[in-house]
C-alpha cells in the first residue's frame, strides 16, 4: 500500500538541466488528469446521451512548510515572478514520475500570527506530461 508521504514534488534546476531539485516543508501533492468531451448524441441513440473523448489537461498541486531558503521554492518563485514556464516532477512511492512543462498559476503564501507560515501552488501542464516507470 502506497503511503502520501512518498509522493513528492521536484523541479527541475535551470543551472542543470536533466536535474530535479525536490520542493522542501511538502505535506500535499496531488496530480490531476483529465478529458474534456465531444457530445455526438444523435437521435440514433435510443434517447441516451454518447461522448467521445476531446482535449486532455494535466496539473500538480501542493502545498507545505515554507521553506524560504530552500532552492526547490526559490526556483518555483523565480518562475512565477518571472512568469516563465517550469519542468516539474510528481514522483510516486514506486518511484514511477510524471514529468512535463507547467505554467504556476497560482502560488500563495500564508503567514498567520499563531503558526507556522505555508505555501500552496499550482502548476498547469503544457501540453502532454510524460510518464517515466520506475526501473
Amino acid at each position: 500500500m502506497a503511503k502520501g508521504v512518498n509522493f513528492l514534488i521536484y523541479i527541475e534546476d535551470k543551472v542543470t538541466p536533466g536535474t530535479y531539485i525536490k520542493v522542501a516543508g511538502q505535506r500535499g501533492g496531488t496530480i490531476n488528469r483529465s478529458y474534456d468531451t465531444i457530445d455526438i448524441t444523435t437521435k440514433d441513440g435510443d434517447g441516451w446521451m454518447d461522448e467521445d473523448y476531446s482535449f486532455g489537461s494535466w496539473s500538480i498541486e501542493g502545498d507545505g512548510l515554507l521553506v524560504e531558503s530552500d532552492a526547490g521554492f526559490l526556483a518555483l518563485e523565480d518562475a512565477f515572478e518571472s512568469t516563465e514556464f517550469v519542468k516539474v516532477r510528481f514522483q510516486t512511492a514506486a518511484g514511477n514520475k510524471y514529468e512535463g512543462n507547467a505554467l504556476i498559476t497560482d502560488f500563495p503564501v500564508e503567514a498567520p500570527y499563531d503558526d507556522s507560515a505555508t505555501y500552496s501552488i499550482t502548476l498547469n501542464g503544457k501540453g502532454k506530461y510524460t510518464k517515466v516507470l520506475a526501473s
